[in-house]
């Protein structure tokens, strides 16, 4: 990935956050990187060498910044909504792809070989899948050190090493310290909650309208699964190595996390899922410039500047909510769901009442059990009986249709899924119309230019605002909203 100097040096002289992620600043004289909003003096430029990622950094002998700490920088927005193969390799490495299934399994999922995988990574991000994925490790393995009084060995293989030696000459060479050394200099905090239980700050970059964001998180909060409250939403997780549960609540600057994990192994791919529903790694100056270009737009965008699009945790999850909310209301669809969540066995993560012992905290009571479990998969929804599902047959079977197809691997709805093949397969589906596919690409595979001229609420909302609401002439219309239109929709449901 090209990077001009003179730009990236004027973003770092600055101390501009917006830049956080985008790329990384190597100081040659120290042999250290850092995030391009950095505080300490910005160094001379003969000094300075710009990276497009913290593994290219690392790959040339720097150590991470402890003042600005540069791994935990937002991730950089066009990985985030790139659909071609670097885009999508990026999402499953951040997933943990490559710690379950090596780089192999990352090359299978993509349908590329490991040479031209690799090749093609290193002309953009300059690394390859393993020196990414050994970038995230070391990331994890120090919010473990940090956050938790777990073992360093028990750290070493919960962070993805294959060997406690490979470990702590990664910890070594990334953060110029010790394992044991960046025990100590956390100051002697505690892990809060108990074992298993692990809370971190995620980035972002601002602004981010966070009332929008659990406003939408709350309106279609599904019981058991989901809550919004006090400010926070919580909701189950179903994770590669077991279940979890997570509280996020939005604060100034980051959101707060609060994971409860069964496996501590699931560190990466819990907060890779969370910074996605959110939309953490979103670049919303671009986004409310393209869309307070339009004069009907920009009052709303200079109102509420930072409007992000809620992605998912579950693919399979959103494409069920899609179908059950064809032509009926949300109350009744979340009606609709809990009936088939009672029909099915998943158990929650946390026992609800008082007393009960969470076996995910080393047999200690909590004050607040969240009793939250993960949606269904599709084998369990497969495996109920037609009265679980309280809807028409013809809409139950495109459900079943669906959960068939994700079941035997042929539909991929993940966050590395091929967008326009999962929308292909989608509506060849019989029941599966372009507004439903529309929607989970939208919000599952997390596609940022996504229109729904003939949702209901968008077309109310475009009403509002003075828009056309027929939906081949709004359809006409959203095309100066490009690439942005899934943001624009948002801002419709807001103003309908």
């Amino acid at each position: 990935m090209e990077l001009d100097f003179e730009r990236c040096y004027r973003a770092v002289d600055s101390r501009d956050q917006r830049f956080d992620g985008w790329f990384y600043t190597g100081v040659t004289s120290t042999g250290i990187y850092c995030r391009p909003s950095c505080p300490a003096t910005t160094p001379k430029r003969q000094n300075v060498r710009f990276f497009p990622s913290a593994a290219a950094a690392q790959g040339a002998g720097l150590r991470a910044c402890r003042r600005c700490r540069p791994d935990a920088a937002p991730g950089s927005p066009q990985w985030d909504v790139r659909a071609d193969v670097v885009g999508r390799a990026m999402r499953l490495i951040a997933d943990g792809v490559v710690d379950r299934d090596g780089v192999p399994g990352l090359a299978a999922r993509l349908g590329y070989t490991e040479r031209h995988l690799h090749r093609m990574l290193r002309a953009e991000l300059g690394a390859g899948p393993l020196a990414l994925a050994r970038a995230q490790r070391a990331q994890t393995a120090r919010i473990l050190i940090e956050t938790t009084g777990l073992g360093l060995a028990e750290v070493a293989f919960a962070a993805g090493f294959g060997s406690v030696r490979q470990f702590n000459d990664t910890v070594r060479e990334v953060y110029g310290a010790t394992p044991s050394e960046l025990r100590v200099s956390r100051g002697g905090r505690r892990a809060v909650g108990g074992a298993g239980t692990i809370t971190l700050r995620l980035a972002y970059r601002p602004p981010l309208h966070a009332g929008a964001l659990l406003d939408f998180l709350a309106l279609r909060a599904l019981p058991g699964v989901e809550e919004v409250r006090d400010g926070a939403y919580h909701r189950g997780l179903r994770l590669p190595h077991g279940p979890g549960t997570v509280s996020l609540t939005p604060a100034d600057g980051h959101v707060a996390a609060t994971l409860r994990l069964a496996d501590m192994r699931d560190l990466a791919p819990a907060v890779a899922r969370c910074r996605r529903l959110l939309d953490l790694d979103a670049d919303p100056v671009a986004v409310d410039a393209t869309l307070a270009a339009d004069p009907t737009l920009a009052p709303a965008v200079e109102a509420e500047p930072g409007v992000r699009l809620p992605h998912a945790v579950d693919g399979f999850e959103m494409a069920v909510r899609a179908i059950t909310t064809q032509q009926i209301s949300l109350r009744s669809a979340r009606t609709t769901l809990t009936h088939l969540l009672a029909a099915t066995t998943t158990p929650p993560v946390d026992h609800e009442v008082g007393g009960e012992v969470d076996l995910l905290s080393g047999g200690q009571p909590h004050d607040r059990p969240w009793g939250l479990r993960a949606f269904p998969t599709a084998e369990e929804v497969l495996s109920v009986d037609d009265t679980a599902f309280r809807m028409p047959g013809a809409r139950r079977e495109t459900i079943r249709a669906v959960a068939r197809a994700v079941a035997d691997g042929s539909l991929d709805l993940a966050p590395g899924g091929d967008r326009e093949e999962a929308v292909r397969q989608l509506t060849a589906l019989p029941g599966v119309g372009p507004w439903t596919a529309g929607y989970v690409a939208m919000r599952a595979l997390g596609d940022p230019d996504v229109l729904l001229p003939t949702d209901l609420g968008v077309r109310r909302g475009a009403a509002a605002l003075g828009l056309p609401d027929d939906p081949k002439t709004l359809n006409a219309y959203a095309d100066r909203w490009r690439p942005w239109r899934s943001y624009a929709v948002i801002r419709l449901w807001r103003a309908a």
